[in-house]
């Protein structure tokens, strides 16, 4: 599967998205460990291609077909410089206990929005790419960012914080929306 993403990534430099039901997307994802960073350090040019594309803030590995537990992200506005961020084997360390509220999308389902709660204030610990070890904190955008990005890896969409009535009207907009693109 991986050597074949690399070839394939040799012809088109951009990485296809998966939709839900792709099982990938709800399964959770493995911890990164030494000798998968050689992979990583060559398909991250094509994340970060498609994720700017795309356009998006985030992209977990999981919606790229890859089960390794890594993301990355870009938070700068379009007046600024860019500043991507490679995340390996993030986890949650602290999260505040005030919640806030804010409308999300994902990549994996396009054109698809909902408000999802989740805690305002978290600090995080994952691994940059030289492996060395990294703690930071987030609030507001980053800090659901992180937490939205952090879900892919334990095989959650944002969906799935819904009820089941919303997280099932969107899905089906969804296939919708997908079958007149054709």
């Amino acid at each position: 599967m991986l050597h074949s993403l690399l070839k394939n990534l040799e012809k088109h430099n951009t990485i296809p998205i998966l939709l839900p039901p792709h099982p990938i997307l709800h399964k959770i994802a493995e911890e990164v460990s030494h000798k998968d960073m050689d992979f990583i350090k060559k398909i991250l040019p094509s994340m970060f291609k498609t994720m700017y594309e795309a356009p998006g803030i985030g992209l977990a590995a999981p919606q790229v077909g890859i089960s390794k537990r890594f993301y990355i992200m870009d938070l700068s506005r379009e007046d600024e410089e860019p500043d991507p961020k490679i995340l390996i084997n993030p986890e949650i360390i602290e999260k505040s206990e005030t919640l806030s509220s804010r409308e999300e999308g994902c990549l994996s389902l396009p054109q698809q929005f909902a408000e999802i709660t989740r805690p305002e204030k978290v600090k995080i610990r994952y691994q940059n790419i030289e492996g060395k070890w990294i703690e930071e904190e987030g609030d507001d955008l980053k800090a659901a960012c992180f937490q939205h990005e952090l879900d892919h890896l334990n095989g959650v969409l944002f969906v799935d914080h819904l009820s089941s009535l919303k997280r099932s009207r969107i899905l089906k907009k969804l296939t919708k929306d997908q079958r007149k693109k054709g």
